[in-house]
C-alpha cells in the first residue's frame, strides 16, 4: 500500500472544515509521494521511465490546477495509474505485487526535515514559533521509528534554517545566525563518529551549503552592499564552517597530510578576497574600456 495516494484516494475538500487546511494537507501528500517514487525510491528510476516523467507533470501541475481527491475523480485515476507503475515494481525491473516503493532511510530523513519545519510560523516567512522547544520534544518521539539520533537531528536542523533562509528571501538574519550556531554542533559531531552512512549525508548537505555560500563570497562586491553587508559575517562563518568539516574531517586527503599545514579558514577568506578582488578589477577595466 503506498499510504499518501490511499490517503489522497480516501479523502476529499467536503472533509475538511477549512479550504487552506485541506490544500495543505494535499500539497503534504503529494511531497511524500514525490519524495518516496521521484527523489529516494527504492529501485533506481530509468530516466526513459514514462510514469516517473508522467508523475512530475501531475505534481508540477497540482500548483496551477489542483487534483480532485476522492476515490471516483478523473485526475485521481491518473495519478493513481502513474504511482502504482512506479511503486510495484521490482529489482529486475518486472512488475510486481508488493509495494517497496521507497528507499526506508533517505525518505525517513525527509519526512524529518518536514516535521522539522512545523518549527516555523506558516503564517510569517520564515519566523520562529514561540512553542520550538515544545514541538522539538514531540518531534523527539519518532526518533526511534524514523532512525534519527542526535547527531542527524543536529545536520537536519541546520539545514532546515539554512533552506528557511534561502527560501524566504534571505532577510530573516536570525534564520542565518541560527544555522551558523547549529554548524557548530555538527563540526563537533562530524570529528566525533566515523559512521558511512552519516558521512555520505553530511558531506552532500554541507556542499549544498558550501556551493551557496561560495556564489556570494568569490564575488562579493556584487553581493553585499550597505542594505545587506549585516549578513556576510555569518555568510563566510557558515561557508568556512561547511569547507572545514569537508576538508578536515572527511577529506582523505586531509588525513595523510599532517594537519598543521592546511588552515582551512585561512584559505577559503584568502581565495574568497582574491576572487572577488580580480572581478572587481576586471569589471572597473571592461568599464574603462568601453568608455
Amino acid at each position: 500500500m503506498v499510504l499518501p495516494l490511499e490517503l489522497l484516494q480516501q479523502f476529499k475538500a467536503s472533509d475538511f472544515s477549512d479550504q487552506q487546511e485541506y490544500e495543505a494537507w494535499r500539497s503534504r501528500n503529494l511531497k511524500v509521494l514525490e519524495a518516496g517514487l521521484l527523489v529516494h525510491p527504492l529501485v533506481p528510476l530509468d530516466k526513459s521511465d514514462n510514469a516517473s516523467q508522467r508523475l512530475r507533470q501531475i505534481i508540477r501541475g497540482a500548483s496551477e490546477k489542483p487534483i480532485e481527491t476522492g476515490k471516483n475523480s478523473e485526475s485521481m485515476q491518473v495519478l493513481r495509474s502513474a504511482v502504482m507503475s512506479l511503486a510495484c515494481r521490482s529489482p529486475d525491473r518486472s512488475a510486481s505485487d508488493f509495494c517497496h516503493w521507497a528507499d526506508g532511510f533517505p525518505l525517513n530523513l525527509h519526512l524529518y526535515q518536514m516535521l522539522l519545519e512545523t518549527c516555523f510560523d506558516a503564517s510569517e516567512d520564515g519566523s520562529i514559533i514561540d512553542e520550538i522547544d515544545e514541538v522539538l520534544e514531540l518531534l523527539k518521539k519518532t526518533w526511534v521509528i524514523l532512525g534519527i539520533n542526535q547527531m542527524l537531528h543536529n545536520l537536519c536542523f541546520t539545514w532546515v534554517f539554512f533552506h528557511r533562509f534561502v527560501t524566504t528571501a534571505q532577510v530573516d538574519i536570525d534564520l542565518l545566525h541560527a544555522a551558523d550556531n547549529h554548524m557548530d554542533e555538527v563540526a563537533k559531531d562530524a570529528k566525533s563518529t566515523k559512521d558511512s552512512v552519516y558521512s555520505k549525508i553530511l558531506s552532500s548537505t554541507l556542499s549544498s551549503i558550501l556551493g551557496w555560500a561560495e556564489k556570494r563570497l568569490l564575488a562579493y562586491h556584487d553581493t553585499f552592499n550597505a542594505s545587506n553587508i549585516e549578513y556576510m559575517q555569518s555568510i563566510v562563518s557558515l561557508g568556512v564552517s561547511a569547507a572545514r568539516i569537508l576538508v578536515e574531517d572527511i577529506s582523505n586527503e586531509y588525513r595523510r597530510r599532517r594537519r598543521e599545514e592546511t588552515d582551512v579558514a585561512r584559505s577559503r577568506v584568502d581565495t574568497y578576497i582574491r576572487s572577488s578582488l580580480r572581478t572587481a578589477f576586471a569589471q572597473v577595466s571592461s568599464a574603462e574600456l568601453s568608455d
